[in-house]
């Protein structure tokens, strides 16, 4: 019997999961997919159910395996990456969930958080965990669970409970309960882990009430963490990530001074920084790229909350198109945006603002303002983040990348792809297949059985498909950059005001 040398990448997002398999050339060769759905119970609040999020990394697992004409047995491992942040407490008994998973994107910790920082309690967290304090990561998310699920906070200190961001409960689930296990990257995001000591770290833990007897164990990124055998065959799952560096992975970032960039519901853009724990002093974030063989390599991060999601809200929201796709044309119908600006903090601002009580808006609106004119806002809005994040990185000292590497749903709009090139001042590289964010954890787990041998093996699978090359003169670009930053500064004056 022949080796096994496909690898399934379970895709675990925001609002779509995913499965693809890939061949030992790293091509795509079948994807399943299902979006499932988005329960919002306030303002500012973000659930899901992880029920469907299981029934549906199951099925199109399956699906998928099926697609490619292939069976389990023929799957030599399974990697996983997963939506970051998002935070599950199980029943250790039943694996049964005691409350929605509360998303990254929720807002409702923001008072804790405040008050985390009034106690001055930030400078703790940044120096162990290269995070800030702030309702996005997984920490606060826990804790309110335990306070607001009656009897969870007793149930926790007895042990009965258990913690994981997504990528830990698939695991779980999928190997019946027998691995609580996460890895570097995810557990770098709960604000509950030193990723200098490597280690859960007990004085945060305190700090923000979370008992230890919840916490998953911390693993490589590319090894042998469990089996399962729901798939028809038992095949080892051997590769796990955080979605975002798992795309930094499946761009072949593995350098220090390289960069990658994706959109998807959001934006963010990583810099590997190499065996350096980078320190931002302008709210950028420290974070695991990876670690391998014991090894770290660490990225600086800037965070974008709302990026794709404003295309779904001209969709759904507000009727404005019918189509994600439509934006591409209607941006090019227009030689400009006629003046409108749109800063989509629908979900507060991520970096380098860090305001999760900012909320979205536009500016500009006249009687001319047309559905083309709100469509290209809301893709300019997108460079003009980047940009920030690019422009926030040098300002912490490091060195801007030559080119900046794109993946993610809307790294497939050209006109958003000139628009980053145009603006950063710098190539922006678009590879031939834009599921990198699960290439990423097809190549930690292919790593981990032998399918790739090194790092070379999986950077000549690595294959180009646009180039972008900047074309806007700086006496083009300023003005606009200048109409964008009084935009986000009205944004934040007009909360301001409201506070």
């Amino acid at each position: 019997m022949a080796e096994a040398t496909h690898i399934l990448a379970i895709d675990q997002g925001t609002t779509t999961t995913r499965s693809i398999v890939f061949d030992a050339a790293a091509r795509p060769v079948a994807t399943a997919q299902a979006e499932f759905a988005q329960h919002y119970p306030q303002a500012g609040w973000v659930e899901h159910d992880v029920e469907d999020i299981w029934r549906d990394a199951l099925a199109t697992a399956r699906e998928a395996i099926d697609k490619a004409g292939l069976t389990a047995s023929d799957i030599a491992a399974i990697g996983i990456t997963n939506q970051r942040e998002t935070a599950v407490i199980w029943d250790r008994a039943t694996g049964e969930p005691i409350h929605r998973a509360i998303v990254w994107q929720d807002r409702r910790t923001a008072d804790t958080c405040a008050a985390l920082k009034a106690d001055g309690a930030e400078l703790m967290v940044s120096a162990r965990t290269g995070l800030l304090v702030d309702p996005y990561f997984s920490g606060t998310k826990v804790a309110w669970m335990l306070d607001h699920v009656p009897g969870a906070r007793a149930r926790a200190e007895r042990g009965e409970l258990a913690f994981g961001t997504i990528d830990c409960f698939l695991l779980w689930r999928f190997t019946g309960g027998a691995v609580h296990a996460t890895d570097v990257t995810n557990a770098g995001r709960t604000m509950l882990y030193d990723i200098h000591r490597q280690c859960w770290d007990e004085e945060l833990c305190h700090l923000l009430r979370v008992p230890m007897t919840l916490l998953p164990t911390v693993c490589d990124n590319s090894q042998v963490f469990g089996e399962t055998s729901l798939l028809g065959a038992p095949i080892r799952i051997a590769g796990m990530a955080g979605d975002q560096q798992a795309a930094l992975f499946g761009q072949a970032c593995f350098a220090a001074g390289q960069a990658k960039s994706t959109y998807g519901t959001g934006c963010f853009m990583l810099l590997n920084t190499g065996e350096d724990a980078f320190t931002s002093h302008n709210r950028l974030l420290t974070t695991p790229a990876y670690r391998l063989g014991g090894k770290m390599t660490y990225a600086l991060e800037g965070s974008i909350f709302v990026a794709g999601a404003a295309i779904k809200w001209l969709r759904d929201g507000i009727g404005v198109i019918a189509h994600a796709s439509d934006t591409h044309g209607l941006a090019a119908q227009v030689p400009d945006s006629h003046g409108v600006y749109m800063v989509p903090a629908f979900t507060g601002l991520g970096a380098p603002h860090w305001d999760p009580d900012a909320r979205g808006a536009i500016f500009g609106l006249t009687l001319g303002s047309t559905q083309a004119h709100l469509a290209r806002a809301a893709l300019e809005a997108v460079g003009y983040q980047t940009l920030d994040l690019a422009r926030t990185m040098a300002a912490d000292g490091a060195k801007a990348p030559e080119t900046l590497r794109v993946d993610g749903g809307m790294a497939a709009n050209d006109w958003l792809c000139q628009f980053l090139a145009d603006l950063l001042g710098a190539a922006v590289e678009r590879p031939a297949h834009l599921e990198t964010t699960a290439l990423g954890a097809a190549f930690h787990a292919g790593l981990a059985v032998g399918v790739w041998s090194d790092l070379a093996a999986l950077e000549q699978t690595w294959t180009s498909g646009s180039r972008f090359t900047p074309k806007m003169s700086a006496s083009q670009r300023d003005p606009l950059v200048a109409g964008w930053h009084d935009a986000v500064a009205r944004t934040l004056s007009h909360m301001e005001r409201r506070a």
